[in-house]
């Protein structure tokens, strides 16, 4: 269902269930979650790469679990609805960077997963398709985070005519962070780790926090002297100090490997 590795510091989550495209019911949502919510504890992990296995990287709502909701009562929909929007708070809140490993067909549901990571890189054959009104539904527990991503012109396309996108207009609109060929894809995403571990792992957690208050906020006095506060407060810290001690003198800071 779910598997995970670790190593030098990058721990890979990968769905786990290629015969159904790696679609997710209730028992997968609670799995990620109760993962995630492992890594962002664990102070050996700096960073997080999600994917899936298989030919699809997730193909949304699994058919069985959908078969399951379509007798619940509003209550119970609701309660199912608040797992799935649990999970995605827990991804968009991760204290490390999280990249998604887009490698092939995503969709409706699967489309909140990638939005949510804080970078996205995938090859350009991969499918994107928010399929929701096709059935009578709505993104709704995906669109704070997809809408952010591709912008609300993009999303009143997308999210109304249910049309299927290739990775390079997901690219375009700001779904995707990079495209890469498919050969290249893990390559191009050592790279972005490579320079990810540079970062120390507790301004990496002020940086997340920072650009969601900043990208939600106006830029009035309150958000100028917050910033400054912010800064101020992070040269306190032993990090932000052993950070400029280590570039004055020409070394590797303590938490480069």
């Amino acid at each position: 269902m779910l598997k995970m590795e670790t190593k030098d510091g990058v721990a890979r989550l990968t769905l786990d269930r290629p015969e159904i495209r790696n679609a997710f019911d209730d028992a997968l949502i609670a799995a990620v979650t109760k993962a995630l919510r492992e890594l962002d504890a664990d102070g050996q992990v700096r960073a997080v790469v999600l994917g899936g296995n298989g030919p699809a990287f997730c193909a949304g709502g699994d058919l069985n679990w959908m078969k399951r909701m379509s007798g619940y009562t509003y209550e119970q929909n609701l309660a199912d609805a608040k797992g799935l929007a649990g999970m995605l708070q827990t991804l968009d809140r991760m204290k490390k960077p999280t990249i998604a490993r887009v490698h092939g067909p995503v969709y409706a549901g699967g489309i909140g997963l990638v939005a949510a990571c804080d970078i996205a890189v995938g090859v350009p054959e991969a499918k994107f398709c928010l399929s929701e009104a096709k059935i009578g539904l709505s993104p709704a527990t995906i669109s704070p985070y997809v809408v952010r991503a591709m912008g609300e012109r993009m999303a009143r396309r997308y999210f109304l005519s249910a049309e299927v996108f290739d990775g390079n207009e997901a690219y375009r609109i700001g779904l995707l962070s990079h495209v890469s060929p498919s050969e290249e894809l893990d390559g191009e995403i050592d790279k972005i780790l490579e320079n990810l571990l540079h970062g120390g792992p507790g301004a990496m957690a002020k940086i997340k926090d920072l650009i969601r208050d900043v990208a939600s906020g106006k830029v009035d006095d309150a958000m100028v002297a917050e910033t400054a506060k912010r800064i101020a407060e992070i040269r306190a810290t032993p990090e932000g100090k052993e950070g400029v001690a280590s570039f004055l003198e020409k070394r590797k800071p303590a938490w480069k490997r």
